[in-house]
């Protein structure tokens, strides 16, 4: 392989699209597909080719970037393109697909002769859209030149968690760090939904948080997605939060640990879908506080 390659990304959502521009950018050769073809076509602009199947997209490709809902989502994307899928393709999965599918995935690699790594990644749509996104990789040490033209163009960073993709290092790494995120924003929604409702001003608890070990910038910003009324277009967005939320409570029931603030977080989400904003950024968690629309 050189260093200027052929990639196929399967799945052209906020993170999908952004690491397909990315790739563009740097030289390589990229093909995209998305099922529903009308929110891949934008990356034509950025000379991405949009194709009509998934076959079409790997067909020939030296690397498969998948990014897409979930594992099955993946597998199913993958068993369209399976006809064209060439033995020996670096296939970078990079969706957060759960610490039970990915074992799935790799089977399907296995299978196909492809050369498998477990790449989710850490960032939001501003990260992705700058190609700065933190790579979290798991995969064969003798392949890695091979496919580091690919993650050198969408992060800004890769940590190596092992040498077997398969045994799902990186998503296990992964999902710790979305429980995080979740628990986090989920508070943050809660403070500005209990400031409101006892009259309280936010920047009052800001002020007197400033400074100190309880201050973070991510508090203030997502805060700022809502008081600033800016939850589109979404950094992350509500819907795929709760289902990253589902796939941490289930790791940890099968690893015998109770998670409630992840089993809150997740039904916090699914409550903000349901009111409408599953498109929104996951920071509009703070609407599921309320029974009625909170006014003002």
């Amino acid at each position: 392989m050189t260093d200027t390659l052929t990639v196929g990304v399967l799945g052209t959502g906020i993170m999908g699209a952004a690491m397909a521009r990315n790739l563009a950018r740097a030289g390589h050769t990229v093909r995209a597909w998305n099922r529903t073809r009308a929110k891949a076509e934008p990356l034509t602009a950025d000379g991405v080719t949009v194709t009509g199947t998934p076959a079409e997209a790997v067909r020939g490709a030296d690397a498969v970037l998948t990014m897409l809902y979930d594992g099955p989502a993946v597998l199913d994307v993958m068993r369209e393109a399976a006809d064209a899928l060439r033995p020996g393709t670096a296939w970078v999965q990079s969706t957060t697909a759960g610490t039970e599918a990915i074992g799935e995935l790799a089977a399907f690699a296995r299978a196909h002769r492809l050369v498998f790594f477990d790449a989710p990644v850490l960032g939001t749509r501003q990260p992705a859209e700058a190609g700065q996104l933190l790579v979290l990789a798991a995969g064969p040490g003798a392949h890695r030149e091979a496919v580091a033209p690919v993650l050198d163009a969408v992060g800004a960073r890769t940590v190596w968690t092992g040498e077997d993709g398969s045994d799902g290092s990186a998503t296990r790494l992964k999902l710790v760090a979305n429980s995080w995120v979740i628990a986090a924003t989920g508070a943050v929604g809660e403070v500005l939904a209990l400031s409101q409702a006892l009259g309280v001003d936010p920047e009052s608890f800001f002020d007197v948080i400033a400074g100190g070990p309880l201050d973070m910038g991510y508090l203030r910003a997502k805060a700022a997605l809502v008081l600033d009324d800016r939850l589109t277009p979404a950094q992350f967005a509500v819907s795929t939060a709760a289902k990253d939320a589902r796939l941490i409570v289930r790791a940890g029931e099968q690893h015998g640990v109770r998670l409630d603030l992840a089993a809150a977080g997740a039904d916090r989400l699914e409550r903000a879908a349901a009111q409408g904003h599953a498109d929104e950024d996951m920071a509009a968690a703070y609407f599921a506080s309320f029974e009625e629309p909170p006014k003002g």
